[in-house]
């Protein structure tokens, strides 16, 4: 039984009948292609083709209008020219059509008459309810289903990936990439210039699909930041959501506006929502690739502890690297284990982590290993490496390494090389192996999974509340906004910390040497005094800031030598005064900052402060709230 999200738009992704309007018997026309997809992938349902100057197209009767044919369809498919999408639209709708794909492109993208025609057909649409795909996309395909309402080349094989994306473009490439690695797919949906329905609307319906195991977006942008992340927070708590978003260079998302008429946004908000949601972040087309294949073939891994096994050193060295790169573990191989493998391999082989098998390792000797490393309570996965010799048999290796698995934990290979290894890697592929050119895409793809893995095993989030003085923080804000400035000083600052509840050193403005001692001996010594200036925001570097100031004439001293040489730096600061406060114990020092983001809205930032903050750049960002 489906959700009434998928059912929302069940007459989109899995329709019973189909109408495509601008079919041609023209070879390479889209219209043509899409319908001639539709006939090859053996769509079980209804097939309209709309076509008021052809009799037939591929032995199918065309009909002049949808309106007066009496056919009852769930999905009309539209690929006329730009000028003709509203009439199609209409007749479609006259006819009782559930859902529409218009193909054509020719919309927002191009320019704001373009813009305008585009809100023309949503609103056209959903005067009779109906939700609109597109315009400006690829199609749409369901493997399970025999759906191929796309004009993309191929329908892929069946499987659990389900991709969603903005461009066309990688729809074609993705789909391309799977055929060659025999990896199913079981949908795929190009959301164009998303008039009407977004990836919002898409990953709803793809969390509750059945054949559904793991769902791959390529964006360029999200319009909804709140919506979105509510809705890939519960995808998520499904199955793995993987993201890769495009756009993330100013360069990029000019790119990305002229490309489907879509603001990309700042790339710090996007990964903090994807942090909050627990979407995966492809950093990159490959990486996209590589996450949906491991986690849609392998078990999510109890913990980070890996085995690596190699018939060769270098690729050994290469994994070891990578996983301490990503955070991740050498598994410390237990005492039996240890034990066993120096009894069944050879003396020269190596029995520590990784586990060199020697290159002369044959099939047998790869799997005495692999099947050692995964009966270790110690291990949580295994990596294994094979790069082609003149002893070695790949695809028997891999026909060995398939006899291996099981479903507590993941094992994840690379077979090196090209011509000599590609059918043990179709024999890795056909046996749900996935398999990567390096060592350190292994290492890349399980970090995702452990990732993921930890996602479902976090605690639930509770947020704390507590008593905030807002009457206090609205009296600054608006003293500052009423001034037309738009930073605020640290003697305000700090009443607002403890406005909210947060302690912070006792101190006070001094505007000469003994208002300044008389802070200092209220508060107790060391004290330590900074500049207060509006036109002053890194106070160290022109000297306006002094610690440890144990006595009176240290504060006398400091407050003078502050005032006769600042001006000297800045000679227009208007100095207010300086600020003194009690010396806390060492610590860490930390940097907490807010901004609200114009997608996501109120994002926190919190990492490593002091002096060195702008060069560190050791901080993290998240939406608020946060536990």
């Amino acid at each position: 039984m489906k959700s009434a999200n998928f059912s929302k738009l069940e007459h989109l992704l899995n329709p019973e009948s189909v109408a495509v309007y601008g079919v041609s018997r023209t070879p390479g026309k889209v219209g043509h292609e899409i319908f001639a997809n539709l006939v090859k992938g053996k769509f079980s349902g209804e097939l309209i083709p709309v076509n008021p100057s052809a009799d037939e197209v591929l032995g199918v009767p065309c009909v002049s209008s949808l309106r007066t044919s009496g056919h009852k369809v769930d999905l009309s498919v539209i690929a006329v020219p730009m000028e003709y999408v509203h009439q199609a639209i209409e007749d479609s709708l006259a006819a009782g059509v559930k859902a529409v794909t218009v193909i054509t492109a020719g919309f927002k993208e191009v320019d704001k008459e373009g813009a305008k025609r585009e809100a023309e057909l949503v609103q056209l649409c959903h005067t009779r309810g109906v939700r609109m795909l597109g315009p400006n996309c690829l199609g749409i395909i369901n493997t399970h289903h025999r759906l191929n309402a796309s004009f993309a080349k191929h329908m892929p094989a069946q499987g659990g990936i389900s991709v969603l994306s903005q461009s066309g473009a990688l729809c074609t490439s993705i789909l391309d990439w799977a055929a060659a690695r025999h990896v199913g797919l079981a949908k795929l949906v190009s959301i164009g210039n998303k008039a009407d329905l977004s990836e919002i609307d898409l990953l709803q319906a793809l969390a509750q699909d059945e054949f559904t195991k793991v769902i791959v977006c390529y964006l360029e942008s999200i319009d909804s930041g709140d919506a979105f992340v509510k809705a890939a927070e519960a995808a998520a708590d499904l199955k793995p959501v993987v993201v890769f978003k495009a756009g993330t260079t100013a360069e990029g998302v000019k790119a990305a506006s002229s490309h489907t008429g879509s603001l990309a946004g700042a790339d710090i908000a996007y990964g903090a929502a994807f942090k909050r949601a627990g979407v995966i972040r492809a950093d990159n087309f490959e990486s996209l690739l590589d996450y949906a294949m491991a986690l849609s073939m392998q078990p999510l891994p109890r913990g980070e502890r890996v085995a690596i096994i190699t018939n060769a050193g270098g690729p050994g060295i290469m994994a070891t690297d990578a996983v301490v790169h990503h955070g991740l573990k050498l598994a410390s191989l237990g005492h039996f284990t240890a034990t066993s493998l120096k009894n069944d391999l050879p003396r020269a082989a190596s029995v520590g982590n990784p586990i060199d098998v020697l290159g002369d390792a044959d099939p047998e000797r790869y799997a005495t290993a692999i099947k050692s490393a995964l009966d270790d309570d110690e291990v949580d996965a295994v990596f294994v490496i094979l790069t082609p010799q003149a002893m070695t048999h790949p695809a028997e290796t891999a026909k060995a390494i398939a006899g291996c698995v099981r479903k507590d934990k993941p094992i994840l290979a690379s077979f090196m090389g090209g011509l000599d290894v590609e059918p043990a890697r179709n024999e890795l592929m056909a046996s749900n192996l996935p398999d990567f050119p390096s060592p350190e895409r292994v290492v890349a793809a399980f970090r995702a999974m452990c990732d993921y893995a930890a996602w479902n095993r976090r605690p639930p989030r509770i947020v704390t509340r507590f008593p905030v003085n807002r009457h206090r923080v609205e009296r600054v804000i608006h003293r500052y906004t009423r001034g037309g400035l738009s930073e605020i000083g640290e003697v305000d600052a700090k009443a607002i910390l403890r406005a909210y509840d947060m302690r912070v050193p006792p101190g006070h403005l001094a505007v000469d040497p003994e208002e300044a001692i008389a802070t200092a001996e209220r508060v107790g010594y060391p004290v330590a005094m900074k500049i207060v200036s509006p036109d002053i925001i890194h106070k160290t570097d022109v000297g306006g800031v002094r610690i440890n100031l144990n006595s009176p004439q240290e504060v006398r001293d400091s407050f003078e030598l502050m005032m006769l040489r600042i001006p000297r730096r800045i000679p227009n600061a208007n100095l207010v005064g300086v600020y003194v406060e009690k010396m806390c114990p060492r610590g860490r020092e930390v940097i907490l900052g807010m901004s609200r983001d114009p997608q996501f809205g109120p994002m926190l930032m919190f990492g490593l402060g002091g002096i060195l903050v702008e060069v560190m750049k050791d901080v993290t960002f998240h939406l608020a709230p946060i536990t």
